[in-house]
């Protein structure tokens, strides 16, 4: 989610500068808990994919799962947070919710690790629907029915001999021996007839029959039930959650820019009313992660009496960097980020207009220049 966010971040940067300082005092309030909210944050998963197919009632057992898992770290979220000195963490922490009920009733409804789709049996779990059970102990044999009426039919007729038992060609049945055949009870209805044994089925032991033979499809269907009614239960929480994805989502956001301003010595930049901007030991973000050597800060000075700025130098002698330095360094600072700089004080932006060499390699110092020089000696090999 929050790596979809960011996107949209650099894609839409905004103009309003107290939203862009708000980011910016969150990411600076972050920075001394960077290191345990990152590994909760990861265990959130894709909260907002899940709740979009929640809408369109296709979500899946596992994307219920996830969304359970997702619900179980928002309380070390919520004490994480709490401690954080900041209103605009606080209102985060109160958008992200709690769900205490939902994770419960998906903590009991689904199973640990559920299957793909729901007609594969299996989602719910034991324990959550009384009937769903009772199907499924049928369904797999667990059940103590048969050896309880054996135990009762034998005390109510006295036939020691009598006994009950299943074969795959008759179904189940009621034994008693030839010799104790003639004590029979008038409800006995003769299903075989055997050497040594009759067998005999009763309306009780023919209904229980059915539902065995029809157990996992009720039992199917039932679950089926009772997943729809999972939606139901879910989806008039759908506003609040997709609430709290957004906030999950620019928590993540923020705390892997505080991350990277702790990390990499990035500073926050001022916002001000007048035009131009001035940067102070200015680095390329990029460029300098993947140099073997360190990075030559550069400065940058541009107001209303010095509007433009003509730069020359050889080949390769760092002219495109320096200026995708700066268009970088103001696209960070106006999306709330912090800045590969030692100062910067930015006036007020609204597009980036430039015309770089496409097909040349900054990060691996090969100029456009060097790179048709390259291609021409290949050519010509």
């Amino acid at each position: 989610m929050g790596s979809r966010m960011l996107k949209r971040w650099l894609h839409m940067p905004v103009r309003n500068t107290d939203i862009l300082r708000e980011r910016q005092q969150t990411i600076g309030a972050l920075q001394d808990t960077v290191s345990e909210l990152q590994p909760v944050l990861r265990q959130v998963g894709d909260l907002e994919r899940i709740l979009a197919r929640l809408a369109l009632r296709t979500a899946r057992p596992r994307d219920l799962a996830r969304m359970r898992h997702a619900f179980q770290q928002l309380p070390e979220l919520h004490t994480q947070l709490e401690t954080v000195d900041s209103a605009p963490v606080q209102a985060l922490r109160k958008k992200m919710g709690d769900f205490a009920e939902l994770r419960d009733l998906l903590e009991r409804a689904i199973i640990d690790a559920p299957p793909v789709l729901v007609r594969d049996g299996g989602v719910i779990a034991p324990g959550y629907h009384e009937e769903l059970d009772e199907w499924r102990a049928l369904a797999d044999g667990a059940t103590d029915y048969l050896d309880r009426l054996e135990i009762r039919e034998r005390e109510r007729t006295g036939l020691d001999t009598l006994k009950v038992g299943y074969n795959a060609v008759h179904g189940y049945y009621i034994q008693i021996s030839r010799g104790q055949s003639h004590l029979a009870p008038i409800n006995y209805v003769r299903r075989q007839t055997l050497k040594n044994a009759e067998r005999y089925i009763i309306p009780e032991l023919k209904e229980y029959e059915d539902k065995v033979l029809t157990s996992k499809g009720k039992a199917l269907a039932l679950e089926k039930q009772l997943y729809d009614e999972l939606f139901d239960l879910l989806l008039p929480h759908l506003a609040d959650l997709q609430q709290s994805a957004n906030a999950l989502a620019e928590l993540d956001v923020l705390v892997n820019l505080a991350e990277r301003a702790w990390t990499l010595n990035y500073t926050c930049p001022t916002f001000t009313d007048k035009p131009g901007i001035r940067i102070t030991e200015g680095r390329h973000p990029v460029v300098e992660q993947v140099l073997n050597e360190p990075f030559i800060a550069n400065p940058l000075n541009l107001s209303p009496q010095r509007r433009m700025l003509i730069i020359t130098g050889p080949n390769m002698g760092g002219k495109s960097t320096y200026m995708r330095q700066t268009a970088l360094i103001a696209l960070l600072a106006y999306i709330g980020s912090y800045v590969p700089a030692q100062n910067v004080e930015i006036g007020p932006i609204d597009r980036i207009f430039t015309r770089v060499g496409a097909a040349d390699d900054l990060a691996s110092g090969r100029s456009t220049f060097y790179g048709g020089d390259d291609r021409n000696r290949e050519h010509s090999a």
